[in-house]
């Protein structure tokens, strides 16, 4: 499994499973699925409401948990210094760990932004207390990103984003680069593109002619073709999925490689169409969520 190297020499698996949206009752069997099929990285969240589920799964391999690399985020809920540390200790102890490889900032939280500063500054804590091995943020903004660098010490190592062909953030993309913070992709295959709910008439980039275009031409699904984008773009990818098989396909993207005119097809297919919500829609009023006591 490819890895990419942190902006504190933290080695990190490129791909990942992500379990947004997997009940708990299914995250079991996902999480052991994706490890038995070489999986190293595990995405979940305090907010996924599955963290316990996905500790159940790696506890219960054979891989060495030394060999398993678990990321995990604060929900808003949990923002302020103290609130902040104590999310740690609730994720830990769901997870059943010790230390946490990656802990990051689920969302900016812009209209209480001193909270958010204040929760970053616990996961520094965390930080250097060796609770956790590396920190960072998701879904923060150029100007998010300005505020969090003027305010604190540690330069997060990952901001993950809504990153796929119809949606590509390249302002942020470039921010990132320009201050060595990898730039890793939830909904790396577009699922934001066709799940319910999040907007009408909207055309799975999956279906997109040039997708299936160059699919077609390398013997690979559309799924892989986007995550192996991703991936020769240099970011990390954390697709999500329930079915073994699919797991396995997710992971199979190691094989081939995209010609510079496929990237630069794909690149094109921009539509500047935000799949998620806004980062300025989510406040506590909102998206208010208690994140229960392990």
């Amino acid at each position: 499994m490819q890895t990419l190297t942190l902006n504190n020499g933290v080695e990190m698996p490129a791909l990942g499973l992500g379990v947004f949206q997997t009940p708990p009752d299914e995250t079991r069997a996902a999480v052991t699925a994706a490890l038995d099929l070489g999986y190293r990285h595990i995405d979940t969240a305090a907010a996924y409401g599955n963290e316990r589920e996905v500790g159940q799964a790696i506890h219960a391999s054979a891989v060495p948990r030394d060999d398993i690399f678990i990321e995990t985020k604060v929900w808003i809920n949990d923002y302020g210094y103290d609130e902040t540390l104590h999310a740690f200790d609730k994720s830990a102890a769901k997870l059943g760990v010790d230390r946490i490889d990656l802990l990051i900032l689920h969302q900016a939280l812009p209209s209480d932004f001193d909270r958010t500063l204040a929760a970053y500054r616990a996961l520094e804590q965390l930080l250097a207390d060796g609770k956790v091995r590396a920190v960072g943020v998701s879904n923060f903004m150029v100007d998010h990103l300005t505020a969090l660098l003027d305010a604190t010490t540690v330069v997060p190592a990952v901001n993950q984003l809504e990153i796929h062909p119809y949606f590509q953030q390249r302002a942020v993309l470039d921010f990132d680069d320009a201050h060595g913070i990898l730039n890793q992709a939830w909904s790396p295959i577009g699922g934001i593109t066709f799940y319910p709910g999040y907007g009408e008439n909207r055309t799975s980039v999956l279906k997109d002619p040039v997708v299936t275009g160059v699919a077609e031409a390398h013997g690979k699904s559309p799924a892989q073709v986007l995550l192996r984008w991703g991936l020769q773009h240099g970011r990390s990818v954390i697709p999500k999925s329930t079915k073994r098989h699919r797991i396995a396909e997710n992971a199979d993207v190691f094989d081939f490689e995209l010609t510079a005119d496929e990237l630069k097809a794909l690149d094109a297919l921009e539509t500047g169409r935000r799949g998620g919500p806004e980062p300025e829609d989510v406040t506590l009023a909102t998206f208010s969520r208690a994140i229960p006591e392990a």
